[in-house]
């Protein structure tokens, strides 16, 4: 987990990983440790809760730990988001369509499950209403994990609305409406798209590599229908 408090970024790498099991890989290795004394002290509200609440909770959800760190992850990633979002639909509105006429926001950091990906996007609906900016502007979604509701998670259609990172791409409404005034049987291109995935097959589709690569080391990262 991560997040960016006060100009500085915070890092907890081990947050899901069970006190436990950190003991035992010390132990394993030859390598001591500190104990806070203070975590015993159940005059504390934090110590009360492990040593009440925690073991009824992980004897009836065993895996309520990983749980509730995925749901801290998520909500210091999407107000991180969210924030990076306000700057930049801010920027494209105050901005001429000559300079930008549009904007892509990628996050490879942030929400790679796709479901906590779409949660997310109501926030950022709220977020052009908030500013204002609703029937000015609108923002589309792509994400390396994107379903369509009714599909499986191979079929090809879903690379139309797929990219290498959760992406957000801000689109001004009046240049939407020009593209429709371009091209009057507009919804036929989203049907072409899909026919042509369609034709050319998943494995032709994987063969292009487009897959996310990791920022450090250029491997390509998996997604669950990239394994072959």
């Amino acid at each position: 987990m991560q997040w960016a408090r006060a100009g500085l970024q915070w890092h907890r790498p081990l947050l899901r990983v069970p006190g436990a099991a950190v003991r035992d890989w010390l132990r394993a290795r030859g390598e001591a440790w500190v104990e806070d004394p203070t975590n015993r002290d159940e005059r504390y509200t934090r110590n009360r809760i492990r040593a009440q609440l925690l073991p009824i909770l992980e004897s009836a959800f065993p895996s309520f730990r990983e749980t509730f760190a995925r749901s801290a992850a998520n909500a210091a990633q999407a107000a991180e988001l969210l924030q990076e979002l306000a700057r930049e639909l801010k920027d494209l509105a105050e901005i001429s369509p000559e300079k930008r006429d549009t904007t892509l926001l990628m996050a490879p950091a942030c929400f790679p499950d796709f479901l906590d990906f779409n949660d997310f996007l109501e926030l950022a609906d709220a977020m052009l209403d908030e500013l204002e900016l609703g029937g000015i502007l609108q923002v589309a979604s792509f994400h390396p994990r994107f379903q369509f509701e009714g599909t499986e998670v191979d079929d090809v259609t879903n690379c139309t609305n797929r990219a290498p990172y959760p992406t957000l791409h801000l689109l001004r409404e009046d240049s939407i409406d020009k593209a429709v005034e371009a091209y009057p049987e507009a919804e036929m291109i989203y049907e072409r798209n899909m026919q042509t995935l369609e034709d050319m097959g998943l494995e032709a589709w994987l063969d292009l590599d487009l897959g996310p690569r990791c920022p450090i080391t250029g491997r390509t990262l998996n997604t669950p229908n990239e394994e072959k």
